[in-house]
């Protein structure tokens, strides 16, 4: 019997944690977040990449799930880059929102010779009140597009 509580004490916190992720149901939604660009840590530290990308972005949220968002950097290559895309972010754990961003990207110079690209990239975001961050996982692509966490905050103006 002992042994019975102690295995119960044991599955009871495990099974009650057994899923933590939700699927957020999709409602309008109107806020206007703006960004500064982002910060970049790349995967590959020995090629001297540039990891502070200074910019301007915005990102309009029109449901609970989905926004827009669109910007211009400086980008790791110390080149001008611009994008334009969609959030979509249908699941969360707690105050953390989970999806991926599908979008276009230009300005990388081994990447079509520095014009447009479709890419899709995996992001968790999370915000409290007027304050947000992005994290997103950038992919390396061969020797044209170079891997990093990147790291973008962004404040909500409405």
């Amino acid at each position: 019997m002992k042994r019975l509580a102690l295995l119960a004490a044991l599955v009871a916190p495990a099974a009650a944690c057994a899923n933590p992720f939700q699927l957020i149901e999709s409602q309008p939604q109107s806020e206007l977040w703006l960004n500064p660009g982002f910060y970049s840590y790349h995967f590959q530290r020995d090629k001297h990449f540039d990891d502070t990308n200074p910019g301007i972005g915005a990102e309009y949220r029109f449901s609970t799930v989905a926004s827009a968002t669109a910007g211009r950097f400086h980008n790791s290559d110390r080149a001008i880059s611009n994008y334009v895309g969609l959030y979509y972010q249908p699941v969360a754990i707690g105050p953390v929102r989970i999806g991926a961003v599908v979008g276009g990207f230009d300005g990388y110079p081994k990447m079509r010779d520095g014009g447009w690209f479709l890419a899709a990239i995996p992001v968790v975001s999370v915000a409290y009140d007027r304050f947000g961050v992005n994290f997103a996982i950038v992919p390396t692509y061969k020797d044209r597009l170079h891997g990093a966490l990147a790291i973008q905050l962004k404040f909500k103006l409405f």
